[in-house]
């Protein structure tokens, strides 16, 4: 159903692998008219945020800024994790906006991390943050993102990455040998192949064939509830591998970016954990660093609890 509205509005989108998540932005810069709908029922992006519009009513938002999860770099953006493509400049057109900016997903969550309430963020262990150093971010969901802020002096500036598709590192011979089951099917290991909601899918079947046990055809979601509800010891061990192996990728992103400001931990899968999460090897394997780890124990680590806290950075993006 449409609705009027006197006040002029920003659009601003968060456009995952899964789900894209669209909202408008007044003079507060605070979103509302918040509405999630599902990427495969749409053909394109252009298709979606028609559907979007046609609920929100008039006048329609003359600028938007969008959040995509794959790297921006030109006009033509084509998605890692989706089989969406589009053109920038012929999208804007189309939608008879007067201004279209696309930004990556996790390059917009980093710029809504000043923005977090004490109340938007749990921590996972110690440490303190130091004023104005630089902060780190990973965070598993459809694909594993990893992005951070540097302090200019006057203003954070957001680092655009793909550190999801380095090499993976492992730390023992189980790790090693899962490693080598994922090797065999994919060439290059990345975090994300492990570290994502088709990692845990992955790491789920590397790890019966290195163990000899049947393994079922499990969704992400089969495997974190049976992990939860403690009714699958492989899904335990499944899910207790996944958050030490993150535990070490965060801690690799700590030490690479000097991030004494502290890590957060974003995406859709480590803030539905709750409890495991705090109580699995992750910290461990976070400070596990040898001469570096009195360095890391200093770090905090946070798990971001906000809802849809991106659609905050893409309006700062915009601004």
């Amino acid at each position: 159903m449409q609705t009027t509205h006197a006040e002029p509005y920003d659009l601003v989108a968060d456009i995952g692998g899964t789900n894209a998540r669209f909202a408008l932005i007044g003079a507060n810069r605070q979103p509302c008219a918040g509405q999630t709908l599902t990427c495969a029922d749409f053909p394109d992006l252009a298709a979606a945020i028609a559907a979007y519009l046609q609920t929100v009513g008039e006048p329609r938002p003359a600028r938007a800024a969008i959040a995509v999860a794959t790297p921006v770099t030109g006009d033509w953006i084509q998605f890692t994790n989706s089989p969406w493509s589009f053109s920038t400049e012929a999208t804007r057109q189309k939608l008879g906006l007067e201004r279209l900016l696309i930004l990556n997903d996790f390059t917009a969550l980093a710029l809504a991390l000043p923005l977090l309430g004490s109340d938007e963020r749990r921590a996972v262990g110690g440490g303190t943050p130091l004023a104005d150093a630089t902060i780190g971010l990973i965070g598993p969901g459809t694909g594993l993102g990893v992005s951070g802020l540097v302090w200019s002096g006057s203003h954070w500036i957001p680092l655009q990455s793909e550190g999801g598709h380095v090499t993976f590192s492992a730390v023992d011979e189980r790790e090693w040998a899962v490693g080598r089951v994922l090797q065999r099917q994919f060439g290059h290991v990345s975090p994300e192949r492990m570290l994502s909601g088709p990692g845990l899918v992955n790491l789920y079947n590397a790890l019966a064939e290195v163990e000899g046990w049947p393994a079922e055809a499990l969704t992400p979601a089969d495997l974190t509830d049976r992990a939860l509800a403690g009714s699958c010891r492989h899904c335990v061990d499944v899910l207790e591998l996944f958050c030490g192996a993150l535990g070490t990728a965060a801690g690799n992103l700590a030490i690479t970016l000097g991030a004494r400001g502290g890590v957060y931990i974003g995406g859709g899968i480590v803030p539905r954990l709750g409890d495991f999460f705090d109580r699995s090897a992750f910290r461990t394997r976070f400070e596990a660093k040898g001469r570096f780890s009195a360095y890391l124990a200093s770090v905090p680590t946070w798990v971001i609890t906000a809802a849809n806290p991106a659609l905050r950075g893409v309006a700062a993006a915009l601004d």
